[in-house]
């Protein structure tokens, strides 16, 4: 990726991995725009510079008015990056989990098809452009507590294949983040193994300057979660991650 003559949106960009991606696009040159639910946070992203677009991905309406806004004020977008998404704990012993296992599923799953649904004509009428959706190591090694979580992401994961494959030709590129815990949005609070936000962002924006760029964006960190079926490691990693299920509201004596 050029990223120094890139006209970038990030959708679910107002905290955490989405918002220092946001820096980092636009440190390297980029024209970047932040779209989110944060008002906020906006409004502190308005006041660094940034473009700043009000959007909730779970609501079709208020994703395409916001594509309209966003193409509008940037004809020239390149490149949309889909950060949205929540991280929730289930216990499927509970019925009551179907819901957080709904909401989970339409931001992370239904809301990355969403937005990908609205700037994919766009994108191929330029002829070049590239999405880059947003997974996780968990989509690969899952983590029993957040199940729908996992599923989501798996799910993202299937769907870039796929896109990748779809738009073949278009000159419109798949590129996947598989993002290993990372120290933002409270992630540090309860894993003190998370790799630090900076270090993290730095080493992404190493492989997306790679040529080619690779299809998936990983890092040292996150290897041991997209290749532990390949090497062997991946029925004790679940075994040994499965004991946070005890942590589990439900589950506490």
């Amino acid at each position: 990726m050029d990223l120094p003559n890139r006209t970038v949106l990030v959708v679910g960009g107002t905290s955490g991995i989405g918002r220092e991606l946001a820096r980092r696009f636009a440190s390297a040159g980029s024209t970047v725009a932040v779209a989110g639910r944060k008002p906020q946070a906006l409004s502190e992203l308005a006041g660094e510079g940034f473009g700043t677009f009000g959007i909730d991905v779970t609501d079709d309406f208020s994703v395409t008015s916001s594509r309209d806004a966003v193409l509008a004020r940037y004809p020239e977008l390149d490149t949309v990056v889909t950060m949205s998404g929540v991280m929730l704990l289930e216990d499927l012993r509970d019925p009551a989990h179907f819901e957080t296992a709904r909401t989970t599923i339409d931001s992370n799953l239904l809301g990355t098809i969403r937005v990908i649904d609205a700037f994919t004509p766009h994108l191929i009428r330029r002829g070049a452009g590239t999405f880059m959706t947003v997974t996780s190591g968990i989509a690969f090694l899952p983590f029993p507590p957040m199940p729908s979580y996992a599923a989501s992401k798996a799910a993202v994961h299937a769907y870039s294949e796929a896109l990748r494959a779809q738009l073949a030709g278009t000159g419109v590129d798949v590129v996947e983040l598989v993002p290993p815990a990372v120290a933002s949005a409270g992630q540090e609070k309860v894993n003190p193994h998370a790799l630090p936000l900076d270090a993290f962002a730095t080493e992404v924006v190493q492989l997306l300057s790679q040529d080619p760029t690779p299809h998936e964006i990983l890092v040292k960190g996150v290897l041991k979660h997209r290749w532990a079926e390949r090497e062997g490691t991946y029925d004790g990693l679940v075994a040994q991650r499965a004991k946070a299920l005890a942590t589990l509201p439900g589950r506490q004596s």
